[in-house]
């Protein structure tokens, strides 16, 4: 019969069995070259992710003429844009009313003495005239007419629209002196009919006048056409390439979990500095002005040409915190899966006041439970797909099929529930590395997992 080992002996190894058990599973290689390729994946495809949304922007504004028009149409309701057009008709058109050629409209006899009142009352007159005048502009842009013909004339010079910032072509938008601008000759000359069927016959003599309303002026502009240029060509491109050095990133990675939450995270951070650059260069080209240019218009004008890029900016951002949370509560910490636990033990406690009050699923449920993982993947494939066919998606869009995936999730869970009271059965059939117990690969007994 073999010596048995004596006490201290037996407590030497318990000690041992008890540090190991502790220490856990052997650390993994570290896999630098890999770690280091995938870092680098990902940080250039969060450097990318920015530039492919104003890439896609760019192109968006200028290959598509109804994305440009519906980018463009809101303005001519915009109170600033109305005022200002308002505001430039009236000097276009009183520069060419003289308060002497009022006196043509009298009879001779009158004449000397009306020229001889005109002269002491010519600035009353003069200022009364131009508010008649600035009545019958502001009427116009502020009627239904004006909204039609800037849709119209926007629709219609959209293919001058390259030509201008690349500062080339002409059209009724051009770039001149670092300026986009467009020919307001229909509106004046709207404006000069209401004059003259409203009874100032003289405005009838007004020759054609081309006064142009400035859509965005910047002495960078020069500048900036070569980048607009390489920006429009690569078009969506840019995106499609930063979403591959992401993916690709990711699947290099050793701990690829962990490698989805801070990409998803870098393209997020990435996307939120552009959106507060959008806001500095806003307060940055307002300051540049010229003097004779009305601020809330040139506000109103840059908020509404960058706003689809806005939207894409917080569809962006939102769809990255999303994908970070989802990654984060699938993986194996204590914290998500006690979130995890909590979410069980809820559906599970639904389930049984189901079952008491007589609710079954019959085959439904066992079915659910034996193709779980996959009935997972596929309304996951199902949120991502149609993200992807949405036609310009923004961040609610982005909330919304996040929370009716978090539905469609809680109904399967609540379906396939089994009736285990504390929602463990699930965790580990499908997260077996969370289970609170596993067999000890040493032999004999459980070990900590």
């Amino acid at each position: 019969m073999p010596d048995l080992p004596d006490d201290s002996e037996l407590e030497r190894l318990r000690a041992r069995i008890a540090a190991l058990e502790q220490a856990g599973p052997p650390p993994r290689p570290h896999h630098r070259v890999r770690s280091f390729f995938a870092v680098l994946l990902i940080f250039l495809g969060c450097v990318l992710a920015p530039l492919g949304a104003v890439a896609s922007w760019t192109a968006d504004e200028v290959g598509d003429t109804d994305r440009y028009v519906a980018t463009v149409a809101p303005l001519a309701s915009d109170p600033d844009i109305q005022a200002a057009v308002a505001n430039r008709v009236t000097n276009a058109v009183m520069s060419h009313i003289d308060l002497n050629s009022l006196l043509e409209e009298v009879a001779p006899a009158d004449r000397p003495r009306l020229a001889q009142a005109l002269g002491k009352l010519s600035g009353p007159l003069e200022s009364a005239l131009k508010s008649f005048v600035h009545d019958k502009a502001d009427a116009i842009v502020s009627s239904s007419a004006f909204k039609t013909l800037w849709t119209e004339a926007n629709r219609k010079v959209h293919d001058s629209l390259d030509k201008a910032l690349t500062g080339s072509g002409g059209g009724a938008v051009k770039l001149t002196d670092n300026a986009v601008e467009i020919d307001l000759a229909p509106v004046v000359d709207q404006v000069k009919q209401r004059l003259v069927a409203d009874g100032l016959t003289v405005a009838a003599k007004i020759p054609e006048i081309h006064t142009s309303f400035v859509v965005a002026r910047s002495d960078d502009i020069g500048k900036l056409k070569t980048g607009f240029r390489l920006l429009q060509l690569a078009g969506i491109w840019v995106p499609i390439a930063a979403l591959i050095l992401v993916v690709a990133g990711v699947l290099l990675a050793v701990r690829r979990r962990r490698a989805v939450v801070t990409a998803a995270l870098g393209v997020a951070a990435a996307l939120l500095l552009l959106g507060i650059a959008l806001d500095a260069f806003r307060a940055v080209y307002l300051d540049r002005l010229p003097a004779g240019v009305s601020q809330p218009a040139a506000s109103a004008v840059y908020d509404e040409l960058i706003r689809f890029l806005r939207t894409t900016v917080r569809m962006v951002v939102t769809l990255g915190l999303v994908i970070a949370l989802a990654a984060w509560l699938t993986g194996p910490g204590r914290h998500a899966l006690a979130v995890r636990r909590l979410w069980h033990s809820g559906i599970t406690a639904l389930r049984g006041v189901a079952d008491h009050a007589g609710l079954r699923t019959g085959p439904v449920g066992p079915w659910l439970r034996g193709h779980r993982r996959w009935v997972v993947w596929v309304l996951v494939a199902a949120a991502v797909l149609t993200c992807l066919l949405w036609s310009h998606p923004t961040a609610w869009v982005v909330v919304g099929l996040a929370l009716a995936l978090l539905f469609a999730m809680a109904l399967l869970d609540f379906l396939a529930s089994d009736g285990t009271p504390d929602g463990t059965h699930d965790e580990a059939r499908d997260h077996p590395e969370n289970s609170p117990e596993r067999p000890n690969p040493n032999g004999g007994g459980t070990g900590p997992g």
